[in-house]
């Protein structure tokens, strides 16, 4: 079993870096850094899914994928390392194809709401692709698995037909977005 944590406050990172888990310290603000805050808020906001009542497989779903986060965290915490296995990136097309299979077609964009599930799913989606967006970059400089940058897309893509799934299950709804020019004929029947 590895190191564990026996003192939080350590005040090593006073002076503006933090270690790796490899024993390099490197900047707060690089890349890599805000690259794991982004997977770690990421894991946060599923949490508050799960918090949520919904159903039971796709409670499953997202501790799976929690645990698949720590992962990606660990693997960047140790640049050169690989800990997200290659066939989760299937696991969550699996999902993914599973829930879609299950909704109407989208005719239009939709607004993040539906319930609080839903709404949370929808913020998780938004975390993702800017942790995605950020470990392209991290991948302009540094050695980034295939596998990482594949997870990240595919389970923004899932986040958004579960949050779909979860504003339907709860029976709040989609929120459809309307265009102004709708939304002002609605604004002046409603005055009628």
């Amino acid at each position: 079993m590895g190191k564990r944590l026996t003192r939080i406050t350590t005040r090593t990172g006073d002076d503006g870096t933090t270690g790796l888990a490899t024993g390099p310290r490197v900047p707060k603000d690089s890349v890599r850094i805000e690259v794991m805050g982004d997977v770690d808020e990421l894991n946060s906001v599923l949490g508050m899914v799960l918090s949520s009542a919904i159903p039971r497989a796709q409670a499953g779903w997202l501790l799976e994928i929690q645990h698949d986060l720590f992962d990606l965290g660990g693997e960047l915490a140790m640049p050169g390392e690989s800990l997200l296995p290659d066939d989760r990136v299937a696991w969550l097309e699996d999902r993914l194809e599973e829930v879609n299979a299950n909704l109407p077609p989208l005719r239009e964009f939709i607004l993040p709401g539906g319930g609080p599930a839903a709404t949370s799913c929808h913020l998780a989606r938004a975390v993702s692709r800017r942790a995605e967006r950020h470990l392209v970059r991290l991948a302009r400089d540094e050695t980034v698995t295939t596998a990482a940058r594949q997870y990240l897309n595919r389970l923004s893509d899932l986040l958004f037909v579960l949050a779909r799934f979860l504003a339907r299950e709860a029976g709040d709804g989609e929120v459809f977005w309307r265009s102004r020019r709708v939304r002002g004929t609605d604004a002046a029947k409603e005055d009628d």
